[in-house]
């Protein structure tokens, strides 16, 4: 039976179906912007006590352009983000700089004239969704937790959980490998596990729709993996529903080596692949909190229900 077939028989949700009884059902359009915008979900996680990258600063303005390297000085490593993009497009991961060139987290090397000419890029919504007219943020560099060490190739891991209603229902550990150059991008190559809700511990893995047990670079195990501060991820994701009010969400975190759990983005529009990791379809889980009314509770009861209700 193909992983198709068997997710069909687990309740498997499908684009369609998630975007008309979820999407268009329960998320209100005026409701976007906090998630559609970093620069307003980082505002609005400050409010709501939900840690992210610190912000170094921002560039709003053409002219700002001309003077980043003086800007930049005082940071040994940085990274640079469309406010509106979207995909991981457009981001630029900046891990030190020697004799005029800044390296990237993928090993190649960039100019001062290079960065200023992707700015433009930016400012003028070549990443953007819509392509509208965007801001640059300059944000700290994430160093992620020893624990991903050798089950991720270059990159940063990130941590997904849909959250319906406020309770987290699904959760994956997407993993850079070469082939997405360092990227937790599955669309791009990244292997994802699936994680239990319950305990946050890795279930199962796959890369590009298929059943695997190894990261396709390193050749370690990524199964029966604990992810760190799992409650506060749990917690974190609960909240982020009174932070953004899209009862249908998704919130993608990453464990800093220093700083612990970070709020990366928010999506309104999360994408289903999370079922292959997890080798079990949404549909019963979303029908399970469907109705129940839990945006009512405080995130602490959310928690503790999902725990209980989903392995």
């Amino acid at each position: 039976m193909s992983t198709y077939s068997k997710l069909k028989a687990k309740s498997l949700l499908g684009l369609n179906k998630r975007n008309a009884d979820y999407i268009l059902r329960f998320n209100n359009r005026r409701d976007y912007p906090k998630v559609d915008n970093k620069i307003l979900t980082k505002r609005l996680a400050r409010a709501f006590g939900i840690p992210t990258p610190p912000l170094y600063f921002l560039i709003e303005a053409p002219g700002q352009i001309r003077s980043f390297a003086q800007s930049v000085a005082p940071y040994s490593d940085f990274v640079i983000k469309p406010a509106r993009g979207s995909g991981g497009e457009g981001i630029l991961v900046i891990t030190g700089s020697k004799a005029g060139r800044f390296r990237r987290a993928n090993g190649s090397s960039m100019t001062v004239q290079d960065l200023q000419s992707h700015l433009h890029n930016v400012l003028s919504g070549l990443f953007s969704l819509g392509g509208l007219p965007d801001t640059a943020i300059v944000e700290r560099r994430v160093i992620f937790d020893e624990v991903f060490k050798d089950i991720t190739f270059s990159g940063v891991p990130d941590i997904r959980i849909i959250v319906f209603f406020g309770v987290p229902v699904m959760a994956m550990l997407r993993l850079p490998t070469a082939m997405s150059g360092g990227k937790a991008n599955l669309h791009q190559g990244a292997a994802a596990a699936g994680v239990s809700i319950a305990t946050g511990t890795t279930l199962h893995a796959s890369w590009f729709g298929e059943d695997i047990e190894e990261h396709p670079d390193t050749g370690e195990v990524i199964t029966g993996r604990q992810i760190p501060h799992w409650e506060h991820l749990l917690d974190y994701a609960a909240r982020a529903y009174e932070l953004c009010k899209l009862p249908y969400l998704g919130a993608d975190f990453v464990i800093d080596r220093d700083h612990g759990p970070l709020l990366l983005e928010l999506n309104a529009r999360p994408g289903l692949q999370i079922q292959i990791a997890n080798r079990i379809g949404l549909g019963a889980r979303l029908k399970t909190v469907e109705g129940k009314k839990f945006e009512l509770a405080p995130p602490a009861e959310r928690v503790r229900y999902a725990r209980e209700t989903f392995s």
